[in-house]
């Protein structure tokens, strides 16, 4: 039995730590934080596992996080009568889950591949960390993993401060701004409310960080340094670049004997950053010869008067507001090139 003096010390250490969680919760929300699921392996796995959904009922996308800001999955869903199954991941090659979904006889639906030239035509490791980790756990997944997660989830939309990525105490220590030093370069630091997740992984920019614009030019500053960055590994070309053609050129066509209907879209950027891709990686080198190798259609967004002109707020991707406009944009060019969705309504 516990001592009266131990209870009380209990109780006194119980109602500390609500006090403090109860005060770091609205001190975020005060702050204009929005609520945002974490964006791991558990996520990953729960969209995962609904590429098997019939064909005229869903579409899958990969590619990086354009994507992922720039389909509002809300709006797709509306118009399309289609599930959407959002399998991009931030910062990330989507090689490593064209592979995946090629090497699984079981899929055979409609794929929507984003092309981020920097990022798709990417050998860095660092590249393929995200979509590697997220098959991983999807393929290792146990009853109890899967257990948690779905209990996880009513915690994770109700309370801001349980967003690991950005205020568990590793996250905060990792946001300390810390200089480099001869051999190790610090990752410049996400501007707090540029991306949030939605339980269908979609992402999104904050509210403070459209109404702010020193987040906004920290983003933007560090698309350039990323940007510097890469200038010191000149992109793929050459015998590399012609195997990666081949790699993905396999992947398709694995894909498509079985029936999936496969479509790449360049996404929209705009400003310097937009400028620096163009210089950095030629359309007739990557993205031409993408459509050729692969014999697949896709959709660039300069080619199209409709989507050409949207202004990025950080330079690479939409804004809430421009991702419900370019969603519905994106979905009639698609009727155009003979898409069918099952459900569609017309705009």
């Amino acid at each position: 039995m516990f001592s009266e003096s131990l209870k009380r010390s209990l109780w006194m250490m119980a109602i500390l730590v609500v006090v403090v969680l109860a005060a770091w919760e609205i001190y975020l929300r005060n702050t204009g934080v929005e609520k945002s699921f974490d964006d791991g392996g558990p996520l990953f796995a729960s969209q995962r596992a609904k590429v098997y959904l019939p064909k005229e009922e869903s579409t899958v996308f990969i590619g990086s996080s354009r994507i992922k800001f720039d389909l509002d999955i809300d709006t797709w869903e509306e118009i399309t009568g289609d599930k959407a199954v959002q399998l991009a991941c931030v910062g990330s090659t989507p090689r490593p889950v064209l592979d995946d979904l090629a090497n699984d006889p079981d899929f055979k639906g409609k794929l929507i591949i984003d092309v981020t030239e920097g990022l798709f035509f990417s050998m860095a490791p660092p590249n393929f960390r995200r979509p590697n980790e997220g098959i991983k756990y999807y393929q290792e997944i146990t009853p109890a993993q899967r257990a948690s997660f779905y209990l996880n989830i009513p915690l994770e939309n109700t309370f801001v401060f349980l967003d690991k990525d950005g205020f568990a105490l590793n996250a905060l220590l990792d946001k300390m701004q810390v200089s480099s030093r001869p051999g190790v370069y610090m990752l410049p630091i996400f501007a707090r409310d540029f991306g949030r997740t939605k339980l269908n992984r979609q992402d999104f920019m904050g509210r403070p960080f459209l109404e702010d614009s020193a987040q906004q030019k920290q983003q933007q500053d560090i698309w350039g340094a990323f940007s510097r960055m890469g200038s010191r590994f000149p992109p793929v070309s050459g015998p590399p670049l012609d195997s990666m053609l081949r790699a993905v050129k396999t992947s398709i066509e694995k894909i498509k004997a079985r029936g999936g209907e496969i479509m790449f879209v360049r996404t929209p950027s705009s400003g310097p950053y937009l400028a620096g891709e163009q210089k950095g990686f030629p359309r007739e080198k990557y993205w031409d010869r993408l459509l050729v190798e692969t014999k697949c259609e896709g959709i660039h967004f300069l080619d199209y008067p409709q989507i050409s002109n949207y202004n990025c707020p950080e330079f690479s991707h939409l804004s809430p507001a421009d991702a419900i406009d370019f969603t519905k944009k994106f979905i009639e060019i698609l009727k155009e090139k003979g898409w069918e969705f099952s459900g569609a309504k017309n705009l």
